[in-house]
Formats: structure tokens, sequence, C-alpha cells
């Protein structure tokens, strides 16, 4: 059994992008955990901050508790997320406190800056995750670099629309209904994400997606991801080992 991370900048994300192969994988008996790097206090136009992350840090919780998942939140800033040395050190020992063979994380190209830094800071936790003396918190130094991939950007692209291709994909027609479950978990974000995004139904925008990622593997739903494969990061194809029968690759 394998130990996975999945790791974004804000509570919802994950559930947005990823939480069908979560939930496949996790029915199969592998460890899953949650993190999100800031607690998306900057969500809501009815709540003060501090409210707020307790809200969303509550429903991440909930959501990840539906399938047995463990959920963190590193405490950074909503809207401030940066790729600095404190910033590195608690993601590093987020990835360390989930003992990570596998970390799941942000598309390096999004449209939120959050969304972006969240990648490149996963990214060089995972680097300095096995670094003895690179000194975060109480959790222990990894002995490798976990096998590192990334989400699909909201949507499949950058900010520029450049669609982004994935490497491979995740048929989650047996796992979505509980990526739905999970995603209404966050009943905060229905207000807001209509407000700020103009996103009326936030569960649909969500099925339409997966629907649309769907076609690009010949399946009706389907989340797609990329592997970091530089030097010295692991190159073996860990995760699509693990999806099993559920990896679908891009229809030609």
């Amino acid at each position: 059994m394998a130990t996975i991370l999945a790791v974004h900048a804000h509570p919802d994300d994950i559930e947005h992008l990823a939480a069908g192969a979560l939930a496949l994988l996790a029915a199969r008996g592998h460890t899953i955990r949650i993190a999100t790097l800031t607690a998306g206090e900057c969500g809501s136009a009815e709540t003060a901050l501090a409210e707020t992350a307790r809200i969303r840090k509550a429903e991440a919780a909930a959501a990840a508790a539906l399938i047995g998942a463990d959920y963190r939140c590193a405490d950074l800033p909503d809207l401030g997320v940066y790729n600095d040395d404190p910033s590195r050190r608690a993601v590093t020992e987020v990835i360390r406190w989930a003992r990570a063979e596998v970390v799941i994380a942000a598309s390096p190209a999004d449209y939120h800056p959050d969304h972006e830094a969240a990648s490149q800071l996963a990214r060089d936790a995972c680097f300095a995750s096995s670094v003895p003396n690179y000194r975060t918190g109480p959790s222990a130094v990894l002995e490798a670099i976990p096998h590192l991939y990334f989400m699909d950007p909201i949507g499949g692209r950058d900010r520029e629309g450049r669609r982004i291709v994935p490497d491979f994909g995740a048929d989650i027609e047996g796992g979505f209904a509980m990526k739905q479950q999970m995603l209404s978990a966050h009943v905060s974000q229905a207000q807001w994400v209509a407000r700020q995004h103009g996103i009326a139904d936030h569960l649909g925008s969500m099925e339409a997606w997966s629907r649309r990622r769907g076609q690009d593997f010949g399946r009706p739903l389907a989340e797609g991801f990329r592997q970091y494969r530089h030097e010295p990061y692991p190159k073996t194809p860990r995760l699509q080992e693990l999806l099993g029968e559920a990896l679908v690759m891009p229809a030609t």
C-alpha cells in the first residue's frame, strides 16, 4: 500500500481536480492525505478572515474524512503564497508529516497566483523533504524524494488560455459520486463562486469539466495528470501503477 499526498492552495481545489482519483485509491486501501497551503480565508464576502478560515478548514476536513483521509493546512496567507524559504519550510514539513511516497500538486500554470506558487513550493519541498539539514518541524526527514505529479489547472488552461495537455488520466466514473460528495462538503463556496467567478452551480461546473476531460481519454469522466521527471525526482510511473485499470491514456 502507498501513501499519497494531494496538496493545493485552497480548500476545494483538490475536490475539483483530483478527488475522483483519490476516492478510487482510498477504496483500494491506500493511505490518502490532503493538504492546503492556505485556509482560503479570502473566499467570502460574508464573514471575516478568521471565521472564514475556521469554516473552510472544517469543510476541508469533512471532505477528506469522506474517504478516510487526514487533512492539514499550512496556514499560509490566502492571496499571499510565495516561493520563499519560510513557506518552503512549511510545505516541506507538510510533506514530511504526510510520509508521502507520491505527491499530487497544483499545476505550474494556472489562472490563480496562489495555485502557481503552490505548485512551485510543492516541487521544491519534495526535493527538500529528504535533505537532513533542511530543518522544518517535528516530522522526520523522508528517506527519498517523493514521486511528483501535477493536477490539471482549472479549466485545463494557463493564464493565456493555452491548453495544458495531461500525460495520462484517471477514469473516475467509479469515484465520481464520492467526488461530488467531497465538493458538496464545501458549503460556504457556493455563494462565493457565484459572486467571484460568475459560476452559479460550482458542482455542475466541476461535472462539466470532468466530462470534458473524459472526452480526451474516451471515457465519460476523467481527471488529467502530468508527472515531473527532472533530476533527481523519481521517474518510475508509481501513480500510474497505483491507478491500475483506472489508468487511461489520451485518445488518438
